[in-house]
């Protein structure tokens, strides 16, 4: 058979772990590499044996032997690239976010039905064994009816800088960055329910500290000290459709101990937390039980994560299977995205239609 050719577009940072995975993947051929930097560009396709290279995904989304794309991009061009990849007949794996806006989700989310086209958006931690594991409890009933979740990840010192600071590109600082992982997790764990509201608060108090020694962190590889125009921090409450809240607070940087990731889900028959380790929470002949399942990885495995999602969507691809973080799911987590800063600017709950 045939190996699925993969153009990937965008070779910065996270593009890494895509092409890892797909290298490893035998149904795959890493056919072609797109970046702007020329230089990264084929870098990245001689340590991966790609056959070509481009400066503009056009003239890559033109050549008729690729089949399916990974878009590793600024997220202001998700939209404008997905909606030409599946044009153009190629299956799509788009990072999260799906895009910066509502109106653009709609519009990718039409031209993926106008193609019969794979898009699948890149919520990794959907394929955590931890998010599985709890996610098999929870579908058989174990914590039955799940009224709320809590989701917090803070970052201490965290702001990359580069795009990931400038809002034009990236359309949000630690909401839309690291906050989207853990509001999807809980999202999807409960059941994928329809938001019908959301009240939000974000912060720009103490801008990216780049005065701050002695502590190192990630850094984009544009990083500019002086440009920062995304919140510090983000706390929202998000109301659904069936009576169930999530409650999320994401930052880049505060005045924290330590930085933390925690989500929490509770129904009326028991509870789980999947990070920072997974625990099941139940009751047993009148008595409470913490459960620690026995699995590898208690905790997201990012490499294996996405390992597991690339090969999804290879299977997606080639028609074993439908993707479990279809372009439905995108605008849904969009609504919530936009939901939270629409909020925050207004100072008072919004509806979300």
């Amino acid at each position: 058979m045939s190996k699925l050719k993969i153009g990937v577009i965008g070779a910065g940072s996270i593009s890494e772990l895509h092409f890892g995975a797909y290298a490893k993947n035998a149904q795959v051929e890493i056919h072609a590499v797109c970046d702007l930097n020329e230089e990264r560009a084929k870098e990245k396709a001689k340590q991966y044996g790609a056959v070509k290279t481009f400066t503009d995904y056009k003239q890559l989304l033109a050549d008729p032997e690729i089949d399916a794309v990974s878009i590793c991009t600024w997220n202001n061009t998700h939209a404008e690239i997905s909606k030409a990849a599946v044009e153009a007949g190629k299956h799509v794996l788009v990072e999260k976010p799906l895009c910066k806006t509502v109106e653009e989700a709609h519009a990718v989310q039409e031209a993926v039905r106008k193609s019969g086209k794979v898009l699948q958006v890149g919520f990794v931690r959907r394929f955590g064994t931890n998010t599985n594991v709890a996610k098999r409890f929870i579908d058989a009933g174990e914590l039955g009816s799940v009224y709320y979740a809590k989701a917090t990840v803070l970052r201490r010192l965290g702001n990359p800088g580069g795009w990931f600071s400038d809002v034009e590109r990236s359309g949000g600082g630690p909401v839309i960055d690291i906050g989207v992982h853990v509001i999807d997790l809980c999202w999807y764990l409960m059941g994928k329910p329809k938001v019908t509201s959301v009240s939000a608060v974000t912060y720009d108090k103490l801008g990216n500290r780049s005065h701050i020694e002695n502590l190192s962190f990630y850094k984009a590889a544009d990083y500019d000290a002086a440009k920062n125009t995304v919140e510090d921090m983000a706390s929202a409450l998000i109301r659904f459709e069936n009576g169930a809240a999530l409650s999320v607070e994401a930052s880049f940087t505060l005045h924290a101990k330590k930085d933390e990731i925690s989500v929490k889900l509770f129904g009326d028959k028991g509870g789980a937390e999947i990070e920072p380790e997974l625990m099941l929470v139940t009751e047993k002949h009148n008595t409470i039980l913490n459960a620690t399942p026995q699995i590898d990885h208690l905790t997201f495995d990012f490499e294996a994560g996405f390992r597991r999602e690339i090969e999804h969507f290879v299977d997606c691809c080639l028609g074993k299977h439908e993707t479990i973080s279809p372009v439905e799911d995108g605008l849904e987590l969009m609504k919530i995205l936009c939901g939270i800063y629409e909020s925050s600017a207004a100072g008072k709950e919004i509806q979300v239609n």
